[in-house]
C-alpha cells in the first residue's frame, strides 16, 4: 500500500544517470572545457555559435546546472563547479585551443548576450581574461607554418651556400686559367 505522494525516490532517474555519464566522458575526452552564459540567445545565435566553434573540433552544449556539477565532481576537476551558476554552457575543445577560445571571443564581442565565464584548462582552472588571452595566441596551424619557416631558413641557407662553393671554385680556376694563358 504505497501512495506516490509520500513516495520518496532513492534511486535517480535513468535518463539524469546517462545525461551525467556522457558530461562525464566529455569532460575526461576534452583538452579544455570552456563555461560560457547565454542567457537571452536565439537559437539561431547558439546554432552559429556551433557552426564557428566545430571547425576547431569543439562542441558547445547546454546541460542543467545539477547534473553538470555532479559531473565535474566525478571528475575531479577544482573549482569548475563555481562557475556553474545561472543559464551555463559547456564547450568541450578537443582540438585547437586557441582557435576555440578565439571563435568564442569573436562570438562574445560580436553578441553581448553571450558571456565567458571561464574554465579548465587540464587541471588549471580558467578566469574569463584567462580564456581571451588564450584567444590571442597563435593558432596551432600558425605555430607550426612558423616552426616550419624557421627550420626552412638555415637549410635555404646552407645549401646556398654549398652550391656557391663549386661556383666560386669554378670562377677561380677560370681565372687562374685565363692569368696563366695570358703571362703566357
Amino acid at each position: 500500500m504505497s501512495d506516490a505522494s509520500t513516495h520518496t525516490r532513492t534511486e535517480p532517474r535513468s535518463d539524469k544517470v546517462a545525461v551525467v555519464e556522457q558530461i562525464t566522458a566529455k569532460l575526461k575526452d576534452s583538452n579544455a572545457v570552456f563555461v560560457t552564459e547565454y542567457r537571452g540567445m536565439s537559437v539561431g545565435q547558439m546554432a552559429d555559435l556551433r557552426a564557428a566553434l566545430r571547425p576547431n573540433d569543439a562542441e558547445h552544449k547546454v546541460y542543467k546546472n545539477t547534473l553538470a556539477k555532479l559531473a565535474v565532481r566525478e571528475v575531479g576537476i577544482e573549482g569548475l563547479d563555481d562557475l556553474l551558476v545561472g543559464p551555463t554552457s559547456l564547450t568541450f575543445v578537443q582540438g585547437d585551443i586557441a582557435a576555440a577560445a578565439k571563435a568564442l571571443r569573436d562570438a562574445a564581442k560580436s553578441n553581448p548576450l553571450l558571456v565567458l565565464k571561464g574554465g579548465v584548462l587540464g587541471e588549471s582552472v580558467l578566469s574569463a581574461d584567462d580564456i581571451k588571452a588564450l584567444a590571442d595566441l597563435p593558432s596551432r596551424d600558425e605555430l607550426l607554418a612558423k616552426l616550419a619557416g624557421g627550420l626552412q631558413a638555415p637549410l635555404v641557407k646552407t645549401a646556398g651556400l654549398l652550391q656557391a662553393l663549386p661556383r666560386n671554385f669554378a670562377y677561380g680556376l677560370s681565372a687562374l686559367i685565363d692569368q696563366q694563358s695570358d703571362a703566357a
